[in-house]
């Protein structure tokens, strides 16, 4: 599969998306790794560190929860693609309902095109936000590439659009607007969200 034109402007590309990917160290948080001793219980009573020896976990931002459910209401399919493997991730994801989650790719533009032949669609369909260099390979085969804003300079020089706010801080919540805004949806899919979910006063 061919990467797109480079011509093309970020809000062309961005009226073509139906599927958008994303990664998740980075971009779903800020790229900070937490660790704690896993400790069990022995047969003797005295504590002693698991065969895993730490749980990892993560902060995931509200925005981009709300961002995924826009996603869904404006038409976009959604999903991960991430090289580490996380139980606090696959529960998120399960939370926020994605529809592709890829955890262990080590080769995430083969994920990606993975993920666009399992959803029938071409890779021009699909968008991918990333902030560090292993997620180039998905971004080159991505109809739209998207940076977060602090992703390193390189994944920026690929980019055809940088959100506004930093990894782990409401950058899906950009991507996201981006694109519906792009295709008009936008304010349909506010007064669509906001009569399912009416704020409590």
């Amino acid at each position: 599969m061919s990467a797109m034109p480079k011509k093309l402007s970020a809000q062309s590309r961005a009226q073509k998306i139906t599927l958008l990917l994303f990664d998740v160290d980075g971009v779903l948080t800020d790229g900070k790794l937490f660790f704690l001793p896993d400790r069990r219980e022995s047969q003797a009573g005295s504590s002693e560190l698991s065969a895993q020896g730490s749980i990892e976990f993560k902060g995931f931002h509200a925005h981009d929860g709300v961002a995924v459910s826009l996603a869904r209401l404006g038409g976009l399919r959604t999903g991960l693609i991430t090289k580490r493997f996380s139980e606090t991730v696959a529960l998120r994801a399960r939370d926020l309902k994605l529809e592709f989650v890829h955890q262990g790719s080590h080769d995430k533009g083969a994920a990606f095109q993975e993920i666009v032949r399992q959803a029938g669609l071409t890779p021009d369909k699909g968008a991918f936000v990333g902030d560090d260099i292993v997620d180039l390979p998905a971004m080159r085969l991505a109809g739209l590439a998207i940076a977060v804003r602090n992703a390193r300079t390189e994944v920026k020089k690929e980019a055809q659009y940088t959100t506004p706010h930093a990894g782990g801080d409401g950058a899906l919540r950009d991507a996201v607007e981006f694109i519906l805004k792009a295709q008009g949806k936008w304010k349909k899919v506010l007064e669509t969200y906001l009569s399912v979910h009416p704020t409590v006063q």
